[in-house]
């Protein structure tokens, strides 16, 4: 660490910005506080527990900070008498106030996972998938007041593959993003980073989403509800309904171009592809079921459902859109 960057303070909450904190501690820039959000209840217990940063930060005895709102008088006082030279932000969960921005002298520099000004908001990731991107990446970014519309420090492009969910996708860009973290830490310290301001024009989004947005709608063509799939997968998932019960779909292969000759509307099983699973009619195409989970059950494969819940061609999947 050289003289610019002596007192860091880290924000970060889940998993994808754990990554990033260890980057910084094995590298020499160990933040002197981390921010974080309340324990919260998760999982299927709602048992309160530490978010991922957390625990990171206190197996390494750094000082942890956990307030309910950031905008709040208190916090930003403690947060100046730290005196930090850098703030280092990556999926914190709350959005920072210009009075928070301006108190390291080198500013807010925000880990984002989109090549910006593309998805920009609270789910690149997931937003990607859906909309069948091929390419994503990560970026550096000069926080200023804005949702994501800072000056660009750096950025890496990184492949999107067929199989990828957002699971092993956020995985791959929160590696990939400590990684760019590090370098920018160093271009900032050796005076050769060169902000560039983001161009508004091409600008997209990526909005939070709900368990509701899972929902598919069987009138997609079969592409389109394949990449919704991999999206959502593995929250908040994507789902059909099965006499009546939600189904949870997690794995698929659409088939573009199956042409099916009959009358029947989008959501009928046409076959039961053996060793897959059932194949539905969308919109456009069919698309196969090969890995789902029907309401209080375990995952299962396509074919175990349809041998365990007696599926046969003709049975609609859908309805409640």
């Amino acid at each position: 660490m050289g003289e610019k960057l002596k007192k860091i303070i880290f924000m970060g909450t889940p998993e994808f910005a754990v990554p990033s904190l260890e980057r910084l501690i094995d590298q020499g820039f160990k933040p002197i506080a981390v921010v974080t959000q309340p324990d919260r209840p998760r999982g299927r217990g709602q048992k309160v527990l530490p978010s991922p940063v957390k625990v990171k930060a206190e197996a390494h005895g750094i000082k942890v900070l956990q307030p309910e709102k950031i905008r709040s008088p208190e916090v930003q006082q403690a947060l100046a008498e730290l005196a930090p030279d850098l703030m280092v932000v990556v999926a914190y969960g709350q959005i920072l106030p210009e009075s928070i921005l301006k108190i390291p002298p080198y500013g807010c520099i925000n880990v984002h996972a989109s090549l910006l000004p593309k998805y920009r908001g609270a789910a690149p990731i997931q937003w990607a998938l859906i909309n069948g991107e091929t390419e994503t990446g990560v970026t550096t970014m000069l926080m200023d007041k804005g949702m994501d519309t800072g000056p660009i420090l750096l950025q890496e492009r990184v492949p999107i593959e067929p199989e990828d969910t957002a699971g092993s996708l956020q995985d791959k860009l929160a590696l990939r993003g400590a990684d760019l973290l590090l370098r920018t830490l160093q271009a900032l310290e050796e005076g050769t980073l060169h902000p560039q301001p983001q161009d508004p024009s091409q600008a997209t989004y990526a909005p939070l989403l709900k368990k509701e947005d899972g929902l598919l709608d069987w009138r997609d063509s079969a592409e389109r509800n394949h990449h919704k799939v991999r999206g959502l997968n593995p929250w908040p998932g994507a789902y059909t309904y099965f006499n009546g019960k939600i189904l949870k779909i997690w794995k698929t292969r659409p088939i573009p171009h199956y042409v099916d000759e009959t009358a029947s509307p989008p959501g009928t099983i046409l076959e039961i592809r053996k060793g897959e699973g059932p194949l539905i009619k969308t919109g456009e195409g069919c698309i196969i079921l090969t890995e789902l989970q029907p309401e209080n059950r375990r995952i299962m494969t396509g074919e175990e459902f349809c041998r365990g819940y007696r599926i046969t061609p003709g049975i609609i999947l859908g309805g409640k859109i």
